[in-house]
């Protein structure tokens, strides 16, 4: 028996905004694709599930990013954000640790509502300035879509959560992801949210919409420039950010 086709992937983080711009476009123009695609987290590992990955035979790709690059982003995304008729409240990041929000985002998968989720924890992110690292909060926001709360919460503390969340670290290390947005399909690989209409072109998905309004221009602020410790972000800022 041939094996089933693998459905074509989009890899997404919750702490990239290009990644939840990429979100954003999808759901809100594409929505037919989106239940077509296989939703893969993307997020840089804490300790154990560092060394889960590790013994599994796996690697997560850090690359430090820059200031500057941080400071360009701040004034690319707020552009990309308001061209979409989005207002960016941006989050400041003391010490994430994204296990909290990419671990829940399996539970809420498990339970059907993983699209829910992601779309509640973006906003919450991106427009509400909440922190994504609090436990309690990543409880609130999975009862908000009707997410077990208390299952949410505690993802980092299940063993089953963990190596499924290792499985997942170890896709990334297979597939050659090194940012996000990243979408798949057979053989081809787009990065950034400025490759999304070549990945829909790809799917047969007609990309014809209409352009909202020209962006306002802002100068970012320095202090909001916290997006994490790490970034593996390789390239252009259209990638992971």
């Amino acid at each position: 028996m041939a094996p089933t086709p693998r459905r074509p992937r989009i890899y997404f983080s919750f702490r990239s905004p290009y990644s939840w711009l990429a979100f954003h476009d999808l759901t809100a123009h594409h929505p037919q694709v989106v239940e077509s695609l296989e939703w893969r987290p993307f997020w840089e590992p804490d300790a154990p599930s560092e060394h889960l990955l590790a013994e599994a035979g796996g690697r997560f790709p850090y690359t430090p990013m820059s200031r500057e690059k941080h400071l360009y982003m701040l004034g690319d995304v707020r552009r990309l954000a308001a061209r979409r008729g989005l207002t960016v409240t941006w989050p400041q990041d003391v010490d994430p640790w994204w296990e909290a929000s990419h671990l829940a985002y399996l539970v809420a998968a498990a339970e059907g509502r993983g699209l829910a989720f992601a779309e509640r924890v973006y906003r919450a992110r991106w427009q509400e300035g909440l922190d994504i690292s609090d436990r309690a909060t990543i409880g609130r926001l999975a009862a908000d879509v009707g997410v077990s709360a208390d299952a949410a919460e505690h993802a980092a503390d299940d063993d089953g959560i963990r190596a499924e969340g290792t499985r997942a670290l170890l896709d990334i290390h297979r597939d050659d992801v090194f940012g996000v947005p990243f979408f798949i399909h057979r053989r081809q690989k787009f990065w950034g949210v400025d490759r999304l209409t070549d990945f829909l072109t790809i799917l047969g998905e007609p990309t014809g919409q209409p352009r909202p309004g020209a962006p306002a221009e802002s100068a970012p602020s320095v202090a909001a420039a916290a997006f994490g410790a790490h970034s593996s972000d390789h390239g252009h800022a259209g990638g992971c950010g």
